[in-house]
């Protein structure tokens, strides 16, 4: 099962890991000899996004394989799990640091304005070039979006530090430094909750943003159409939604008419409400006093 997500290639891939890795280094040697919280702090955030590419690109790397007898949607469910993995780490990660920089709000330490402040800019630079690389392919994929955060979470970070450096060596003000390790890692976690919650859905296979009744309505609506139970709708990844439905019909309903039927409802299904996916089982009397949505039954 190919598909295409229109997002980056292996030399981009490649070039955002060693914009990554070398502002790791750079930032963590300069945060311990400045005394810099805001550029540890980057330095760790970027050290993980490192991996985070990494990971990234082999979940695509694992998604693009055909399916097989024992995988038979493919392995589009890599990227989901690898947006779920990164967005979980960024959270943790982000939390401690957020610790931190409470502590270090109450008892601010001396920071070296001038190596914040410069290896901050250095920063920035990468870090945004490496955010505007994964852009378009973070718009229609999860996992590239997940990857896409940690970049632009890193270039707001360094933005940030730019601004604390700045009152530091004005002002003096090192408590800027940890208040803005605080305010950063808030959006942070809003940003990476939202990745972590769709990544859930998905996995849990929790029905999208539709109206079930309305689709079901809609096929009631047609006059071959008796009734409509048994209903599972789910997403297989961000892009692909899966409907499955037993669905009754006249008696008399030749095995050519049903073809045709299916088809209608298939192409309903996609065009009004983008389900790609569809399974349809005809059936006569059976299952006419089902509920829409099938329960489990408990027997005792």
């Amino acid at each position: 099962m190919s598909h295409d997500h229109g997002e980056m290639s292996t030399p981009e891939f490649a070039l955002v890991t060693v914009l990554n890795a070398v502002i790791t280094v750079a930032e963590i040697v300069s945060g311990l000899f400045s005394g810099s919280l805001g550029l540890v702090s980057d330095g760790f955030h970027n050290m993980e996004d490192t991996l985070s590419v990494v990971l990234s690109f082999a979940a695509h790397v694992i998604s693009q394989k055909d399916s097989n007898e024992r995988q038979t949607f493919g392995y589009r469910r890599a990227e989901i799990l690898a947006a779920f993995i990164n967005s979980v780490i960024l959270i943790a990660i982000t939390i401690v640091l957020a610790l931190e920089g409470l502590q270090r709000l109450f008892h601010p330490q001396k920071v070296n304005g001038n190596i914040m402040f410069w290896v901050a800019v250095v920063s920035f630079v990468a870090n945004l070039t490496s955010t505007l690389i994964m852009l378009q392919g973070s718009k229609h994929n999860l996992n590239i979006k997940a990857t896409f955060l940690h970049m632009a979470a890193d270039a707001v970070t360094s933005l940030s530090v730019i601004v604390a450096a700045l009152l530091v060596k004005v002002w003096h003000w090192y408590w800027a430094d940890p208040v803005i390790t605080l305010l950063t890692s808030v959006w942070i976690m809003k940003e990476s909750w939202s990745v972590v919650k769709q990544a859930v859905a998905i996995l849990m296979e929790a029905s999208p943003k539709l109206d079930l009744k309305q689709i079901c309505q809609r096929i009631q609506s047609l006059p071959e159409v008796i009734s409509v139970h048994h209903v599972h709708l789910w997403r297989i990844d961000e892009q692909l939604i899966a409907f499955d439905a037993h669905i009754n019909v006249a008696e008399d309903e030749s095995l050519s008419q049903l073809e045709l039927l299916y088809q209608k409802i298939s192409q309903i299904l996609q065009i009004e409400f983008g389900i790609e996916h569809v399974t349809l089982q005809p059936e006569y009397k059976h299952g006419l006093k089902e509920t829409l949505v099938h329960q489990k039954v408990n027997k005792k």
